[in-house]
This record gives C-alpha cells, sequence and structure tokens, in this order.
C-alpha cells in the first residue's frame, strides 16, 4: 500500500457530493460538460500530450479541485462470473448488479512532494490524505455509486502549498459495477478559482485494462500544468512503474 504519509486521517470523510463551484457550470446529473453544447465554459484536452496551463496570481494559487463523474448503468441480469481484473478485485462470488446505482469508480492521484516524498491519495486502502498536512492533498469522499447530484468524487490540493508539491498523476479505476469502461463516460475536471476547468473525458478505452491514468499536474514555476495521459493498465502496480514512483503495492477490498 502507499506510504504512512498519504495515511492522515480525517475525521470524517463526508460521503455527501460537493457541490460544483459557479466557476465549474456543472452540466447533467454527474456535472458532465458537453464540448459541444458549453465549448466556452472549460478548455478541454481531447487528446494523449495535449496540455493547459494555469499561470500563479500574485497571491498564488488557490485550493483547487479536481473531479470525477461518470454515467452510471443498469444490467438487466446478474453480473457474469469475471475472469480478468474484476475476478481479481471483487470480494463476493455471488455479487449481483440490481440497479442503477452499480458502477464504483474510483479517484486517485500519486503524488510526489519537493522534497522527494511520494505516495498515493485514494479511498482504496482510506488513503484520504490530508489538506492542511503532508501531503496537502485530500480526497473528499468514496462515493460508490456514481448516482448522486454534482461530481461523483473530487480531490482538494491546497494551493497555498502548491509549492511543496512536484507532480501528480490523476488516475480512475473501475472498483464494481461495470465490465468495461464503455459502460461509463468518465469525465476529469480540474478546476482553479477564477480559470474555466481544464476537461479530459476517457475517449479511446481499452476495455480489458482497469486503470486509466487520466491526467498529470506539473509545478512548472509556482504555476500548473495539466497534460493528457490517457494511459490504461491491468492494476495500480504497473501505473506506478510506469510513472517511477516506486510504492509498494497489495491486493485488498473495501
Amino acid at each position: 500500500m502507499p506510504d504512512d504519509s498519504s495515511r492522515h486521517s480525517i475525521t470524517e470523510a463526508t460521503r455527501s457530493r460537493a457541490k460544483f463551484s459557479d466557476y465549474a457550470r456543472s452540466k447533467g446529473a454527474a456535472g458532465f460538460i458537453s464540448p459541444h453544447d458549453d465549448a466556452q465554459s472549460a478548455e478541454f484536452l481531447s487528446k494523449p500530450g495535449q496540455t493547459a496551463i494555469v499561470n500563479p496570481t500574485k497571491e498564488g494559487i488557490q485550493n483547487f479541485e479536481i473531479g470525477v463523474a461518470w454515467d452510471n448503468v443498469k444490467p438487466a441480469q446478474p453480473a457474469p462470473q469475471k475472469s480478468g481484473f474484476l475476478k481479481k478485485i471483487l470480494g463476493s462470488k455471488d455479487k449481483i448488479i440490481q440497479s442503477s446505482a452499480g458502477v464504483d469508480l474510483d479517484l486517485g492521484c500519486l503524488y510526489e512532494l519537493q522534497n522527494g516524498k511520494r505516495g498515493a491519495i485514494q479511498g482504496f486502502g482510506d488513503n484520504f490524505g490530508n489538506l492542511d498536512k503532508v501531503p496537502f492533498i485530500h480526497l473528499t469522499n468514496d462515493e460508490r455509486s456514481g448516482d448522486k447530484e454534482g461530481e461523483d468524487e473530487m480531490i482538494i490540493v491546497n494551493g497555498q502549498q502548491w509549492d511543496q508539491i512536484k507532480r501528480l498523476v490523476i488516475y480512475i479505476y473501475i472498483y464494481d459495477g461495470a465490465d468495461s469502461w464503455a459502460s461509463v463516460k468518465p469525465q476529469i475536471q480540474v478546476r482553479v478559482p477564477e480559470e474555466v476547468p481544464m476537461v479530459v473525458s476517457l475517449g479511446a478505452k481499452k476495455q480489458e485494462l482497469s486503470v486509466c491514468a487520466v491526467a498529470g499536474l506539473e509545478n512548472i514555476r509556482g504555476g500548473i500544468k495539466m497534460t493528457n495521459y490517457m494511459e490504461y493498465f491491468p492494476g495500480h502496480l504497473s501505473l506506478d512503474r510506469a510513472f517511477g514512483f516506486g510504492l509498494s503495492w497489495e491486493d485488498g477490498q473495501k
């Protein structure tokens, strides 16, 4: 599992969906921003390698949000036994998907601080982080259905401590309730106050791979550089190795 720096306890991680900030101009039940209907409200990074830049103000960077939303699904029959990645991570062999509140898609990030400290933030393993202490990153909740209004999960980064953060790798992974990425339509939004959201929607999908590195955030001279990665992996370990974090991981379940 990630190192101790990503294990700070939170008094109570909120289970209600945080509302979108006004500048996010959210759309739809899951906060989706359409590149066709609302093209002026966001900067879309549609292809791997595309970047967007946020320059710091005189006051630096304010607290900013990394949100994920997805479409829910309603399978018409019990989920079949899985032979791939879902079989490995599902805890019950008798699990049946019966309602529209059936997709558990998790948001996480790998982080590296300027002092070389590395770790991970994610609901799986209760690594919710800490906004006011190292690593200055906090996952607000672990939404297990994708069925509420607003975004499904959100990471908040302490902008006043952004200078202590070197880079983040934002990833999402299917934990439960969907056989493939085709069943959900994930969208990552990075929302900095007074800036339009920077958005990555998953396009080409590797259906057999459970983890997607969606985007990277780098501290460039105190500003934020966001890069579309959209790279898929069979698990957290391979994701970690691809980006050179070197953390220790172990299997488990919620």
